[in-house]
């Protein structure tokens, strides 16, 4: 008996990776999971689908016959030579009358694509003010001024909790201390386990500030701001924007290229244009939209 054994992100879809392989319907096959999948927690512990997908036998010989009768039936439904010269002249006529319509359509693009080229400045020198106004609101905000000046803040706020409760889900033991600092709440992580909070490029950090500051401000009152950090992630990530920020920089003077960053988030996007607003050769601005917006660094 015909079988095919897939992984998928859920059962549903190992199966149709499955059915696609044999070119077969649901009906015509029979289905086992050998694994169950599990989303974990934050992607933390997750496992894919395992299934197995047998050819029922009715469907095997079905298949096999359907083969036989096409191969018997070949020659009854040959066309002859004059259908052959009917069918190739229509096709010459339909060529011709697709050309003539591309030609139409080429004329049409080119006065679109001339508009578009008239605009293109305009938005550009809107997408470039509107990064130097986002770089100079956030300037005086950066992670170093703002643990400068925290001062100890009560544990009962309703964060703390929650980052309990969420990390304790996640299998892993941290400690948490809260600050005031300026406008900000700032949580301090400590703990063996501050690797899997903090994830790749601080992306699990940034996903549990993200829920945090939506638990914390879901009642109607002041908007409160929360920021984590772990083993002072913060501090060298902004650190290390600065670096490259300035490298890119010179870059960009020596080969008179413009420099594409990474997609950043719009934090890290803000260091960057903070780090090079008073540059005197160059200027910054963003392109593209979230998660994938990035940071180009050009001469002025």
């Amino acid at each position: 008996m015909e079988f095919v054994e897939k992984w998928g992100t859920d059962v549903d879809t190992a199966v149709d990776l499955a059915l696609d392989e044999l070119k077969a319907t649901r009906d015509q096959v029979e289905i086992k999971v050998l694994e169950e999948p599990s989303r974990g927690f934050f992607g933390i512990g997750s496992k894919l689908a395992l299934v197995r997908v047998e050819l029922k036998e009715e469907s095997e010989k079905k298949e096999s016959g359907e083969r036989i009768d096409h191969a018997c039936k070949y020659d009854e439904g040959r066309p002859n030579k004059d259908k052959l010269k009917d069918n190739k002249i229509n096709r010459e006529e339909k060529n011709k009358k697709h050309t003539d319509n591309v030609n139409k359509k080429t004329v049409k693009d080119k006065s679109d694509n001339d508009h578009h080229e008239d605009n293109k400045d305009e938005r550009e020198k809107s997408d470039l003010n509107k990064d130097v106004t986002d770089s100079k609101r956030y300037s005086s905000s950066s992670i170093n001024t703002i643990i400068e000046d925290r001062v100890p803040y009560p544990e009962e706020n309703v964060a703390i909790p929650f980052l309990k409760d969420v990390t304790e889900k996640m299998g892993i033991n941290l400690n948490f201390t809260p600050y005031k600092a300026k406008e900000y709440i700032f949580i301090d992580i400590s703990g063996k386990d501050t690797g899997t909070i903090i994830g790749k490029r601080g992306q699990t950090l940034d996903a549990i500030q993200y829920l945090t500051n939506l638990v914390l401000n879901k009642n109607e009152g002041e908007y409160q701001r929360v920021i984590l950090d772990a083993e002072n992630y913060r501090s060298k990530r902004e650190k290390t924007l600065e670096q490259l920020a300035h490298r890119l920089a010179k870059k960009a003077v020596k080969t008179r290229r413009s420099q594409k960053l990474e997609p950043m988030n719009p934090y890290e996007r803000k260091v960057i244009h903070t780090a090079l607003q008073n540059d005197s050769k160059v200027t910054t601005r963003s392109e593209g939209q979230d998660p994938y917006r990035r940071v180009i660094v050009e001469l002025k």
